[in-house]
């Protein structure tokens, strides 16, 4: 069992047990933090409500009196604080852009009134000052709940993400930024670096061999989001209605949006997935080897302590994935 810390109440609030092995985390009215106080990364920046309302007033000082309230559990790229009614602050924990204009910024404008899901839209850019290091954004609030997979209908899901996925890829790719999809043959040395710290099932490689394998993406490059699994969905009366988390987007092989069929739980939401997005065989051989690329890159980064969403979510997708290999070569 898991716990964050609710600063107000001053007591551990616990991570909810849906089904055994799958964890989420209640949200913290302020503040939070896992049992042990760990952090995700060793090199992340401290940040608090209190950074944010200095750089609010020095920046944007028309906000500085909205109430701040820090979202748990956090991102892992961003620390997210709800500002006010409407607006979210999104910091880099390390490693922020050091150049205006990212592609978040750029773009999210743009692809938001094109899509059939709500997304968060930039609104304002803060720059580099002596309190915090890099650029960050203010963005609209996009209300619904991250919740996990079995509070909601799978297949319905399912069939909503793949909506939303071919929406995405129908919109015109000239000028895009290159996104995460890019060829497998390029992320294999990534893949192995991290096979190398993985202490799980070796049956991994052969997935990865025959995804590499596969023949590569050959049409023109396509919009992804690029990072769709279930703490990037945000529910409202039972369905998915929003996608947040945008930094991986861009222009690129469909197979990296493609993989979230794998992030949905079940075979049977698996497969109404791909029934909902035809999908060709060498694209879904790769996106399977992109999910369990992944798997295997938290599972040897993260531990169940410093991020148990995500290390259990790894699990899950890891252990569909290697199922359906085994069913494939029965």
């Amino acid at each position: 069992m898991y716990y964050c810390y609710d600063y107000k109440k001053r007591k551990l609030v616990v991570l909810v047990s849906i089904t055994p092995g799958t964890y989420y985390m209640r949200k913290c009215e302020r503040g939070g933090s896992n049992l042990m106080g760990e952090k995700m990364h060793v090199d992340e920046l401290e940040m608090d409500e209190v950074l944010v309302r200095r750089l609010l007033v020095d920046q944007f000082p028309h906000w500085a009196e909205l109430p701040i309230r820090r979202i748990e559990p956090g991102g892992t790229v961003n620390a997210v604080f709800r500002l006010g009614d409407d607006f979210s602050v999104r910091l880099a924990r390390r490693a922020g852009p050091s150049t205006p204009n990212g592609r978040e910024f750029t773009w999210l404008p743009k692809l938001a009134p094109l899509l059939p899901l709500e997304l968060p839209v930039p609104v304002a850019q803060g720059r580099p000052n002596r309190d915090y290091p890099w650029y960050w954004e203010v963005h609209t609030w996009v209300e619904g709940e991250t919740v996990p997979i079995e509070a909601i209908d799978e297949i319905q899901a399912a069939r909503d993400l793949a909506v939303f996925i071919a929406a995405l890829q129908r919109v015109n790719s000239s000028g895009g930024p290159p996104g995460r999809g890019i060829p497998l043959a390029d992320r294999d040395e990534e893949f192995r670096y991290w096979l190398a710290r993985f202490d799980g099932d070796p049956a991994v490689s052969a997935v990865w061999e025959r995804a590499l394998a596969a023949p590569p993406w050959n049409g023109p490059p396509v919009w992804h989001h690029g990072d769709l699994d279930v703490r990037n969905w945000l529910v409202r009366d039972g369905r998915i209605s929003g996608v947040i988390d945008w930094g991986e987007m861009g222009i690129g092989d469909p197979a990296c949006d493609v993989m979230v069929a794998w992030k949905l739980h079940s075979s049977a939401a698996r497969d109404a997935f791909r029934e909902a997005l035809p999908t060709d065989d060498a694209t879904w051989a790769r996106a399977r080897g992109w999910v369990v690329s992944q798997a295997v890159a938290v599972l040897a980064y993260y531990t169940a302590e410093n991020n148990p969403i995500l290390y259990q979510e790894a699990q899950s997708w890891l252990n569909l994935a290697l199922s359906e290999c085994t069913s494939d070569n029965a």
